[in-house]
């Protein structure tokens, strides 16, 4: 296979005309281009497009299992230097098991530390990226350090220091969504590898292969799949997590107890081989054909990763599935990140944002409970617990979620999250009104309140608030309640440090709407929630969310 790339030029500052090192398991598109003194690591994947010329700043390094997507752009200047895990000066240096994603640039002097993954669009320019740090789309980092383990979020400039340590940390389901990304590009890897090799693609081309094996061809291990009931992304899967580590389980449960999240274990499975891995599942959906059957992997601190369904009652085996971090049965969601994660057997009943508040409390060590109120007594702030929830799984949460909104249809009913150390509140959101709606938008306003009434639309068209957040405060006022505002940053937010911005000092309606938006826009890029407070009693009767980071 050709591979695009060349000496560096002669220039005033070096005339070392050095070039690449690429070594013999990494793929690198012959439509990329690379230039002068870099190091490529094994099975690293350099996709079409990219550019990589340590021409001016020199030299780069690219450790192992990293992948460089389409049009990805990686520069030095000529002065200024970072320290490489080697302890040696480069100009770039990119760790192992790293994700430049399309069109990502890195202009050295730059580090991207092992385990980091930087989004779409990003900018990483005079900067160190610690390891295992999350840098979603369209980011400029600049200037900085970020510390190890971070969370930068879309659209996100972070230019001093100071935004940098204030940056939250990384969460486990932002982990599990870096590896899958690894994994399914050390499959590419493995597939244009195999695309470029006779020996590996023949038997693919004429459809000769009718079993799941392993070649090795050139040292690399390749798969063949094409007549095994499970599909070619879940075999990658399964070979990821026997990589990783990590011990495979598998589950299975009938139509009637999949609601109730009532999953039965199939036999253990103690395969050290992909092969041996592949045959276990296999023997288990035929033991349970016309039954669910979930694949899910296990860490060393015995937590699932990956849950993924494989196949459903009508016999459908899953042919594209995603690594996904422990999530729910039900229904799909997004883990706000950019991943967007679905099962296809879900209910339908609780919204996507809703399964993803459910796992991230869980991933909190928060309890989860829930509470009901009809509509005359939603004023007084009068609610009644459903049944407790003991569930430890999403699954079972979610299931529990939907009896009690089952239980109590034509009421308000909402999700709590509790910390069970402080024994105080760190949520609350209401997942259905008394018209039978289930809150099914992804914004950012967590209502308390009965729907607004068109005098509420009209009243907040020329605000920032919207008409259901103006019919609160209306609510408020009208009940002789006080109004104040607390808000908090990302990382108080999971501890619940909430600062106070006073009680709102307003005579009419419009006044308060006005204190309300002048806080928002003091308190931008924080959590911001409004607060009902009833004088006489020296309680609060609301509680809402109505700004998010």
């Amino acid at each position: 296979m050709a591979v695009r790339s060349t000496a560096a030029p002669p220039t005033p500052w070096s005339r070392s005309l050095a070039e690449a090192k690429i070594h013999a398991t990494a793929f690198v598109h012959p439509f990329s281009n690379i230039i002068g003194d870099v190091v490529i690591g094994a099975n690293v994947i350099i996709a079409p497009g990219t550019s990589i010329r340590a021409d001016e700043g020199t030299p780069f390094y690219i450790g192992e299992n990293t992948n460089i997507q389409d049009g990805v752009v990686i520069h030095g200047l000529e002065q200024g230097r970072v320290v490489g895990d080697d302890g040696q000066e480069y100009s770039v240096w990119v760790g192992n098991n790293a994700s430049l994603t399309h069109m990502a640039l890195i202009h050295g002097p730059a580090y991207v530390g092992d385990n980091s993954f930087i989004g779409f669009r990003s900018t990483v320019f005079n900067a160190k990226v610690g390891a295992g740090c999350i840098v979603m789309m369209h980011a400029l980092i600049k200037d900085v350090e970020v510390p190890p383990g971070k969370y930068v979020p879309s659209g996100a400039i972070i230019t001093t220091q100071k935004q940098a340590d204030r940056l939250p940390d990384v969460q486990p389901q932002d982990k599990d969504f870096a590896h899958h990304v690894i994994g399914i590009n050390q499959a590419l890897r493995a597939g244009y590898l195999c695309a470029a090799d006779s020996k590996c693609i023949s038997p693919l081309l004429k459809e000769q292969v009718k079993s799941y094996t392993t070649n090795k061809v050139n040292g690399l291990e390749r798969s063949n799949e094409v007549a095994s009931s499970l599909g070619a992304e879940t075999i990658e899967q399964v070979r990821y997590l026997l990589e990783q580590g990590y011990k495979i389980g598998t589950e299975h449960v009938d139509q009637r107890r999949f609601r109730t999240g009532s999953w039965t274990s199939c036999q253990p499975i103690e395969a050290r081989s992909v092969g041996e891995a592949v045959a276990a599942l296999e023997s288990c959906l035929t033991d349970h054909s016309g039954e669910y059957v979930r694949l899910f992997g296990i860490d060393k601190g015995k937590r699932r990763v990956l849950e993924t369904i494989i196949q459903r009652p009508d016999g459908v085996v899953a042919t594209s599935t995603s690594f996904k971090a422990p999530a729910s049965t039900n229904g799909s969601y997004s883990n706000g990140n950019g991943a967007s994660y679905s099962n296809g057997s879900g209910s339908g009943k609780l919204a996507a944002e809703t399964v993803q508040q459910i796992s991230q409390l869980l991933a909190g060590g928060y309890k989860i409970g829930t509470e009901h109120v009809d509509e005359r007594r939603f004023r007084t702030g009068s609610w009644n617990s459903c049944k407790p929830i003991e569930a430890t799984s999403t699954s079972e949460i979610v299931s529990a979620l939907e009896e009690c909104m089952d239980s109590h249809q034509g009421e308000y009913v909402r999700l709590i999250g509790i910390d069970p150390k402080a024994k105080r509140r760190v949520l609350e959101s209401i997942i259905q009104r008394p018209n039978g709606q289930v809150v099914t938008s992804g914004s950012s306003q967590r209502s308390f309140a009965s729907a607004p009434s068109a005098t509420a639309t009209a009243t907040a068209t020329a605000t920032r608030l919207n008409a259901e957040v103006v019919d609160q405060i209306r609510q408020i006022l009208a009940g002789g309640y006080k109004l104040s505002l607390e808000h908090v940053d990302q990382r108080r937010f999971r501890t619940g440090s909430w600062n106070s911005s006073g009680t709102i000092a307003a005579n009419s309606e419009r006044e308060a709407i006005a204190a309300v938006e002048s806080a928002l826009a003091e308190y931008a890029g924080e959590y911001v929630r409004l607060i009902g407070i009833d004088p006489k009693g020296k309680r609060r009767v609301l509680e809402t969310i109505i700004q998010r980071p």
